[in-house]
C-alpha cells in the first residue's frame, strides 16, 4: 500500500482509527462505539436495514447526521408500529425536513417492517435470520487494510443475504448494501490492522453468543 494511503488515522485525542472515521464526532462515536460489534437485537437490525438503504446514494454521515430525526420520524424503528404506518404517515415523513424525503425509501422502511415481522414470524427473529449468513472465518482475508475494505463491496455471502431478503419482498437491498450492513452490525470485522477498535470488537464477536 501506498504511504500517501495510510489505513488508519491518528486523531487528536492520539487513538488510531480506520482512516474513513476522519475527525467529526459523531463519526468517530459510530465507529468506536457501535460499527462492527455484533447484535442480536431485533429493533436495531431493522433501523440498521432502513438507514442503510437510505443511505444508497449518499454519505454515511449525512445519515448519521439525520439519524435522531429519523428514529423520532419512524417511532424509533419500533417494528410493529412503522408495519402499521398508512399513507397518511407516508405523506407526514415526505414533509419531514429532518430526513431524507424519498418517497421510495419510506415506502421500503415500512414494507421491510412487515416482511420483518414475517421472518420473525418464520425463523423465532430477524437476528437469527440474518446471522445464519456470516462468513465462515476461513472465507475472510487474512489482513484486513485499506485496500481490501476498499475491494470488499459485496460477497458471496452478501450476494445470498440480498437473494434470500428479496424472495421473501423485502425491497432497497442489494449485495453491495447488504455487506455494508453487515459490516455495521457485526457479522464481519473489517475495522482494519492497527485500528485501536479491531480488537475491541474481535473480543466481543468472540462473547457474542449466535441466535439461533
Amino acid at each position: 500500500m501506498s504511504r500517501l494511503e495510510p489505513h488508519v488515522r491518528t486523531g487528536g485525542d492520539g487513538v488510531a482509527r480506520c482512516w474513513w472515521c476522519g475527525e467529526d464526532p459523531l463519526y468517530l462515536s459510530y465507529h468506536d462505539h457501535e460499527w462492527g460489534f455484533p447484535t442480536a437485537d431485533d429493533r436495531y437490525l431493522y433501523e440498521k436495514l432502513c438507514l442503510e438503504g437510505f443511505q444508497a446514494g449518499l454519505s454515511w454521515i449525512t445519515v448519521l447526521r439525520k439519524r435522531e430525526a429519523f428514529r423520532e420520524a419512524f417511532r424509533h424503528f419500533d417494528i410493529e408500529v412503522v408495519a402499521g404506518f398508512t399513507k397518511r404517515d407516508v405523506n407526514r415523513l415526505l414533509r419531514n425536513a429532518g430526513i431524507i424525503r424519498h418517497r421510495g425509501k419510506i415506502e421500503s422502511a415500512i414494507n421491510n417492517a412487515r416482511r420483518t415481522i414475517e421472518v420473525a414470524g418464520e425463523f423465532g427473529s430477524l437476528a437469527a435470520f440474518i446471522w445464519q449468513f456470516e462468513p465462515a472465518p476461513e472465507s475472510r482475508p487474512r489482513r484486513i487494510d485499506r485496500a481490501t475494505v476498499r475491494d470488499l463491496t459485496q460477497t458471496a455471502e452478501s450476494a445470498a443475504l440480498n437473494r434470500a431478503l428479496k424472495r421473501r419482498g423485502f425491497t432497497f437491498v442489494g449485495p453491495t448494501t447488504l455487506y455494508a450492513y453487515m459490516q455495521s452490525v457485526g457479522l464481519v470485522n473489517d475495522h482494519v490492522e492497527n485500528c485501536a477498535i479491531r480488537a475491541d470488537v474481535e473480543v466481543a464477536r468472540g462473547r457474542f453468543a449466535r441466535p439461533n
